[in-house]
């Protein structure tokens, strides 16, 4: 039987755990703040914040909110398939009546959640990628804040230095640096700005580069796709079926 798939995200500050269907019995580590949602439903018995345990029916699409110092303790004999995100709280007292949250038929958080399971089952996961899916992740437990939004200069910046770095595995810290901001801010500001997330439009800018080295001779695609920062050949092909509806053997064809 698998065991859990676990990834640690920028700089380590996020660690993503895609938990499979297995019995369990876990408590949940108080320095961590950590948000879920339930893949698969799930029954068992937990204890939040107390030592009286009470059983659990969680359907799928349920995102629940610990936070730092809120103690959880959860056992299965079946588990269920669980997406879960934790990083470290700042240091500080917990607050009166801080409590666990939860919300049941979260359409949002079971799409994010199916989107992240995806990305850390492949053989080669994004960085990119990830972080994107885990900050939009994290995002549906954090509040709305005030904020100015970066510049047109600061932008420039950005699509400057993917234009430079496209064949590099370029992460979403590094992208928001430029920018003065964090990362989820980043995220929403770009999206709004551009079009299009930062990952996407990496993967735009990587099929462009890949099309000019089709038409400028008969350098093999492999090595076209390790060229232009592409894991391999197939994961050109599905990101030139995705944007330009043709396989890089086809786009060569009709050239």
């Amino acid at each position: 039987m698998p065991g859990p798939v676990s990834r640690r995200l920028l700089g380590a500050t996020l660690e993503l755990q895609l938990l499979p269907r297995a019995a369990y019995s876990a408590r949940d580590p108080l320095q961590w703040q950590s948000l879920g949602v339930t893949l698969e439903r799930q029954q068992g018995v937990h204890a939040i914040a107390s030592d009286r345990r009470e059983d659990f029916d969680s359907w799928p699409g349920t995102l629940a909110l610990t936070p730092a110092g809120v103690e959880v303790f959860s056992e299965s004999p079946q588990g269920g398939e669980y997406l879960l995100l934790r990083w470290l709280a700042e240091p500080r007292p917990r607050r009166c009546g801080e409590r666990r949250l939860q919300a049941s038929g979260h359409a949002r958080a079971l799409w994010l959640g199916r989107e992240a399971r995806r990305l850390l089952l492949q053989p080669q996961a994004d960085p990119l990628a990830l972080e994107e899916c885990a900050v939009q992740f994290a995002a549906l437990g954090v509040a709305e804040k005030t904020h100015k939004a970066p510049t047109r200069a600061a932008f420039g910046r950005v699509l400057a230095l993917i234009d430079e770095q496209y064949a590099e595995p370029l992460s979403l810290g590094a992208l928001a640096a430029c920018c003065g901001c964090s990362e989820l801010r980043f995220l929403r500001d770009f999206s709004r700005a551009i079009g299009m997330t930062p990952h996407a439009w990496l993967v735009e800018v990587r099929v462009q580069a890949a099309r000019r080295l089709i038409e400028r001779g008969d350098l093999p695609l492999a090595a076209i796709a390790l060229e232009t920062g592409f894991a391999h050949q197939s994961h050109m092909g599905s990101a030139f079926r995705k944007i330009l509806g043709m396989t890089p053997s086809q786009y060569r064809t009709r050239l």
